[in-house]
């Protein structure tokens, strides 16, 4: 799979957020503030993780209809990642 810019470019985004929330803890401040920033943290990454398994399963599903092959096998391996990152 081939990842792209926008991929990289969240995970970029994330990994700044955590370097801020690093610093926010260095800073003393309020926990709720962390709090809310460290779930946004994880929603950006339940975001990514989901949209990395769906640009995967779209050129998964692509390639085995090229092939003449059934997608289920790919469909259910996305699936079983999307639940194993819960």
């Amino acid at each position: 799979m081939d990842y792209t810019e926008d991929m990289k470019n969240r995970l970029k985004r994330l990994e700044g957020q955590m370097r801020g929330v690093l610093r926010m803890m260095e800073e003393e401040q309020h926990c709720k503030d962390v709090v809310t920033q460290l779930s946004a943290i994880r929603s950006g990454i339940d975001r990514t993780i989901g949209y990395v398994v769906a640009k995967n399963l779209e050129a998964c599903i692509r390639e085995a209809n090229s092939e003449g092959r059934n997608a289920e096998e790919e469909i259910q391996q996305a699936v079983n990642m999307i639940v194993k990152s819960r």
